[in-house]
């Protein structure tokens, strides 16, 4: 059976300022592009979305 990968950029909030809702999104998607904190991101949300990718098995 053909496959896909889907993918979507996440870890990109900072501090009090949320983008998106990471976990739901980290339920659907194969793989994840995590920010690195250079434009987008900061440690702690950086993180979470870790954590939560790396629990749920997403590349």
């Amino acid at each position: 059976m053909p496959a896909i990968d889907l993918n979507s950029d996440l870890g990109e909030s900072f501090g009090a300022w949320s983008m998106g809702d990471d976990e739901a999104i980290l339920d659907v998607v194969s793989s994840a592009n995590v920010a690195c904190g250079f434009h987008a991101g900061d440690p702690a949300g950086i993180l979470r979305t870790l954590e939560a990718a790396a629990a749920r098995g997403v590349a």
